[in-house]
């Protein structure tokens, strides 16, 4: 297994030049017990012969080529897997400590992208386990779906074969494999070139006006995915640092996704202006006014017959109000505006507009995501209840990557529970307990309207 990075995924991966920008996401499972660790060891073991990027490296190749993934001849399962027993008289504080710094790490480049830890010896007798992936792995989806195959809800993946010794690499190889990817995409594009430009000639000669048209929309969408963000919307969320801080929030998803309803949107758009009455609550408390937030907001673009491996997504950032104290216009405005990003026509070209990306210069890109104000990402999760090796799993939390954002917002489901991970940049939100219970009332608007 030798294969070039997405486009979508090197751009993930070749911005951790800046340690703020890092990509690492972190799942938290809260058991009922302690697990069968053999169980578990055995259904990653199957899994990574499943998935070959789990056995996998990211090694660099001369550009403009992205990335790729080369397997590991010094894989070891056990560097991956392991198992640690809670200090005395801790509780969920620990694993969220555990948590943090499992998000603000860098990994081991020279093996593979991911790790697992079992905490055991919580009170009473509950465990927990946290799963430590790099986004260029996968997305929220993906990962998902990865979960189901762990809780035997999904059928297994087709076996593979052991993954035979990785061959030796040399330089000259590298250079020869970036070339051939290179003059694939010369081929490619002037195959695209040749079939579009017949097409747009004919269509220039029957409705040159809707022609122009088209070609406009196309445009000012890509420049809508790409435009720089020069100042962050809001006053106060403004430094930046390598410092996190995480915290856990429950919201009733049945009243949520009638609150939506109830004002014509859909459970995102409730989530996202939860997100956005918390923030402007937490000006309020700060006595700092604060109009339009910039958001990035990951849209999938996930087909049904893709694997779980690897990103099918693009990141949208827009700008919505938070100076909206009616909950029911708040969510109105947001919806409205979701769905216009939904639907951009620029969309469909997200790796290639990734490739441009990778080739602007790394302080450019961090000087546009540092000025974001806070990533909201909503992950449909598991709707039964689940066990792993055993034990049931009373709670999972997901804890996405600010990206440069001050905070990012991670909503996954579970049962019957939206389930809000928290990381917040300590530089931006010093108080995070502050803005945990700010975003709770927040959501408590929304909530109000499905009652």
């Amino acid at each position: 297994m030798n294969e070039f990075m997405r486009s979508s995924d090197a751009f993930t991966w070749a911005m951790e030049s800046d340690p703020r920008l890092r990509s690492t996401v972190v799942t938290v499972l809260v058991l009922d017990r302690s697990p069968d660790w053999a169980e578990i060891r055995h259904r990653f073991e199957r899994l990574s012969h499943e998935l070959p990027m789990l056995r996998q490296t990211v090694v660099q190749t001369p550009p403009p080529a992205p990335p790729r993934w080369v397997d590991c001849a010094d894989f070891d399962l056990d560097f991956h897997m392991r198992r640690v027993a809670a200090p005395a008289d801790s509780g969920f504080d620990t694993v969220l400590e555990s948590a943090r710094l499992a998000q603000m790490e860098d990994f081991d480049r020279a093996r593979p992208l991911w790790k697992i830890t079992l905490i055991e010896g919580m009170p009473g007798g509950e465990a927990a386990v946290l799963c430590t992936f790099h986004h260029a792995l996968t997305d929220g989806v993906g990962g998902v779906q990865i979960a189901m195959t762990l809780f035997g809800l999904a059928p297994e993946l087709p076996a593979r074969d052991t993954p035979p010794t990785p061959p030796r690499r040399s330089l000259l190889g590298d250079y020869l494999d970036a070339a051939r990817y290179s003059a694939g995409l010369a081929v490619d594009a002037a195959g695209g070139v040749l079939s579009a430009v017949p097409r747009l000639l004919v269509d220039g000669v029957r409705s040159p006006v809707a022609t122009v048209v088209s070609a406009a929309e196309l445009a000012t969408s890509v420049y809508r995915t790409v435009r720089p963000v020069t100042a962050p919307g809001s006053p106060l969320m403004t430094d930046r640092s390598l410092i996190r801080r995480l915290d856990v929030l429950e919201v009733p998803m049945p009243r949520l996704r009638d609150a939506a309803h109830r004002s014509g949107g859909a459970l995102n758009d409730a989530f996202v202006a939860g997100v956005a009455g918390g923030v402007r609550h937490y000006h309020d408390k700060h006595g700092v006014g604060v109009g339009a937030l910039h958001i990035t907001m990951p849209i999938s673009l996930r087909a049904d017959g893709d694997g779980p491996g690897g990103n099918r997504i693009t990141l949208m950032r827009f700008d919505i109000p938070a100076d909206v104290a009616d909950p029911v216009e708040r969510i109105g405005r947001i919806h409205e505006r979701t769905e216009r990003v939904r639907n951009e026509r620029s969309l469909p070209h997200t790796q290639l507009i990734a490739g441009v990306l990778n080739q602007v210069p790394r302080w450019y890109i961090g000087s546009v995501l540092r000025h974001v104000d806070f990533v909201a990402s909503d992950v449909p999760g598991i709707p039964v209840p689940v066990t792993l090796g055993g034990a049931k799993v009373r709670m999972q939390y997901a804890f996405g990557p600010t990206i440069g954002a001050a905070v990012n917002v991670t909503l996954l489901t579970y049962v019957d529970t939206c389930a809000l991970g928290i990381d917040a940049d300590s530089a931006a939100i010093p108080d995070l307990d502050v803005f945990v219970e700010c975003l709770r009332s927040g959501f408590d608007e929304v909530l109000a309207l499905a009652d």
